[in-house]
């Protein structure tokens, strides 16, 4: 049997919260083991030029060390400074300049150098994510054969956007190396090859395949999932959600979501403040929880996204609260999984309203937190990976338009039982048919059946 070896930027190493990525890579490789490659640690770690082996896993871990001049230019840089943003329909926020694009060359080539010799020739490589596009081509340089997939977490971007790059060519013909390239939805699909349709040396074939050069590589949708079960069984447990974190005559709501500008939070506050305008007086109280850990705070985008953040929490609550009742509670770090299962549980609404999001799994973690009896409601965005799935079960939301956030929550808060019973159960039906290991499979034979 092959082993699998996985590249991804993040390595499950350390104390450091894990995000979706990790979460949903570390169930597959603890099940099916191998090797998995990527980059660890505080860019303030003396820097050392191997890989670094991180034992005591079902897995082997090996890590490369970024310098600190790495991490600012190859991942503060080009990968969320460029790619990032242009991925999120946000090119007004590119930073471009020469030493990021280099830096991401660099990282790239010498992660592909010092991984070479710890494949196999039947390795089956699975590449992850916006960080190390170009891993392939490199390998490909340094004559690696094995059969290759990626896997693009978040977006892709239009090919209007992708132009606002100044190398998009390469981008793309980096893409054309893989055997697979799996996306998160069918829109994503459509969007990426329209990108190679409006390259000229482009053939579309058929079935999703793409002629680029002498390349032929073939694109997917794979949706994301989690261990729907698993999660299910997590938040039933959890003690924070056997405990009273509001008054009786209080009902909750819980987002939950990095601090970034593609959540759309400003905009969810506001839907949120325009939900409590139209409320009637006397109906029951409503309170947000919005869970929003850090992430990137030394990009200018992200700092400011967290000063417009607590003022609007402070303008709602200066409007709206009274003694023994504050409307939004804003907490801007990690909670730990199992407590945040517990919160999800007890939460009557799930509010999911990003701009554009490649998935989304906070939107399945709430749906399989609940209690079948009596669930919750997911309110999404049109604009969430997760919206192609889940579009019939929850209530969707244009995320830009305050009065349809406010009016989404109101039909959400109202539901009745049957009706929100019906919804629950075809929702974790399609979600537990589609699991993360259905997506883990599915990629895996998928990339099998691909010719090298």
């Amino acid at each position: 049997m092959s082993r699998l070896v996985v590249f991804s930027n993040r390595l499950p190493v350390g104390d450091n919260p894990a995000g979706g990525l990790v979460i949903a890579l570390r169930d597959t490789m603890d099940t099916m083991g191998g090797l998995w490659i990527g980059t660890a640690g505080d860019p303030n770690t003396a820097f050392d030029s191997r890989l670094v082996n991180h034992p005591g896993a079902n897995f082997e871990r090996l890590a490369m060390r970024l310098s600190g001049t790495e991490h600012q230019n190859y991942y503060l840089g080009y990968a969320n400074s460029v790619l990032w943003p242009i991925c999120h329909g946000r090119p007004d926020l590119l930073d471009i300049r020469p030493e990021y694009f280099e830096s991401y060359l660099a990282v790239n080539s010498r992660l592909a150098e010092l991984s070479v010799e710890h494949l196999e020739d039947d390795d089956v490589i699975w590449i992850h994510d916006y960080h190390l596009i170009p891993l392939a081509s490199e390998l490909r340089k340094r004559g690696i054969k094995n059969k290759i997939g990626y896997f693009h977490h978040i977006p892709f971007p239009s090919a209007q956007n992708i132009r606002a790059l100044s190398h998009y060519k390469e981008l793309v013909g980096w893409f054309a190396e893989y055997d697979l390239v799996g996306l998160q939805t069918q829109r994503d699909v459509a969007s990426c090859l329209e990108v190679f349709r409006s390259i000229m040396s482009t053939e579309i074939l058929l079935n999703g395949k793409i002629k680029y050069g002498d390349n032929i590589a073939q694109v997917k949708s794979f949706p994301i999932s989690i261990d729907v079960s698993t999660f299910a069984k997590i938040a039933a447990n959890s003690l924070s959600g056997k405990e009273r974190i509001l008054p009786k005559n209080q009902r909750l709501i819980i987002g939950v979501d990095r601090l970034d500008y593609s959540k759309g939070l400003p905009q969810r506050l506001r839907g949120f403040q325009q939900f409590l305008k139209d409320r009637k007086s006397g109906e029951q109280n409503v309170s947000l929880l919005q869970i929003a850990p850090p992430t990137r705070g030394s990009l200018a985008a992200y700092s400011n996204i967290r000063n417009e953040l607590e003022a609007l929490s402070g303008e709602v609550n200066g409007e709206f609260a009274t003694i023994g009742y504050t409307p939004v509670q804003y907490i801007h770090k990690p909670i730990e999984r199992n407590l945040l299962a517990g919160y999800y549980r007890r939460a009557s609404v799930g509010l999911v309203t990003p701009l554009a999001d490649g998935m989304n799994l906070v939107a399945k973690e709430y749906l399989a937190a609940q209690d079948p009896t009596n669930p919750g409601v997911l309110v999404l965005s049109q604009f969430a990976g997760a919206y192609e799935q889940l579009q019939k079960t929850a209530v969707g939301v244009n995320p830009y338009d305050a009065t349809s956030i406010a009016k989404a929550i109101e039909k959400a808060i109202s539901m009745g039982l049957a009706e929100r019973q019906d919804r629950h159960s075809e929702a974790m039906v399609q979600m537990q048919a589609q699991d993360i290991h259905w997506w883990t499979k599915s990629f895996l034979n998928s990339l099998a059946r691909t010719s090298v």
